[in-house]
């Protein structure tokens, strides 16, 4: 497991961007929540923020995070303060997983095609904001939507079956097969396919660009477009797709930006006790 990040001072962040800073750090896999004054407009490396009625804003960091980021946040009087973020960066894991049928490693020319449509759709869903503008939903904490033993963690580099691939973007909890996965907060279902590499999966958005993903499902107990609330069952835990045993991966992202599900949970834990 990786240390906690240390949270960044507030009151120097408070100057360094003329916001009011919440909680968390610029690292990779993580976010900063602040708030700015009514009025206030956000720009993200060239990209425009939503803010919610209260002026929070959240930001996210990738994996591989591009270097120096710049943060613009514009007053309603015309003033700007340009920050230029330094993002942490973590070392990851290696983590070799054997065992796996053939075809879900290489996969065979007469399903690529549905892996193409696969992702598609994962990130249809993902750009839609169909939670609405706000921090409502998260910004009381995310709760684990499942007890078990952590066996994935965040940005591990997978070897499958002696074949190096893509970084592994969620945490896996290993639990019973037919355990229920709880919704970590509330938000509205994007998502509810039988996906090739990662089995029955669930979307959920949980506002201001925020996504949850659970993966490897055995049921599901909701339908795309329903709203949800935290500790809805969302489905169970299972095996399908591409695993060698029963466990939930459990993915967030922000804008497209591959965030840590554990890290993250943290630092809105703080961000809930100051808001």
């Amino acid at each position: 497991m990786f240390a906690t990040p240390k949270i960044a001072n507030a009151d120097s962040q408070t100057e360094i961007f003329g916001g009011d800073w919440i909680a968390g750090a610029a690292i990779e896999g993580g976010i900063i929540v602040a708030r700015v004054p009514s009025g206030a407009s956000v720009k993200f490396d060239g990209d425009s923020i939503e803010t919610d009625s209260n002026g929070r804003f959240i930001l996210g960091f990738h994996r591989d995070s591009d270097a120096d980021p710049i943060l613009v946040i514009t007053h309603s009087d015309g003033s700007k303060h340009h920050t230029r973020l330094t993002v942490a960066q973590r070392e990851y894991k290696i983590q070799r997983i054997d065992g796996l049928q053939r075809e879900y490693v290489l996969p065979p020319e007469d399903v690529r095609r549905r892996i193409a449509d696969d992702n598609a759709a994962v990130r249809a869903a993902r750009a839609r904001n169909d939670a609405g503008t706000t921090a409502d939903a998260f910004i009381a904490g995310l709760d684990m939507p499942v007890d078990g033993r952590i066996t994935g963690v965040f940005g591990s580099q997978r070897i499958l079956n002696g074949q190096p691939r893509a970084p592994h973007y969620g945490i896996d909890i290993a639990a019973p097969r037919g355990t229920a996965v709880l919704a970590p907060a509330g938000g509205r279902v994007t998502l509810v396919r039988d996906l090739y590499f990662s089995g029955w999966t669930v979307l959920v958005a949980h506002g201001m660009g925020l996504n949850s993903a659970f993966l490897h499902l055995d049921g599901v107990a909701v339908q795309t477009g329903d709203v949800i609330g935290r500790g809805t069952v969302i489905g169970s835990v299972g095996s399908t797709g591409r695993s060698t045993g029963p466990h939930l991966d459990w993915r967030l992202d922000w804008q497209g930006r591959r965030l840590d599900a554990a890290l993250v949970r943290r630092q809105i834990a703080d961000a809930s006790q100051q808001r």
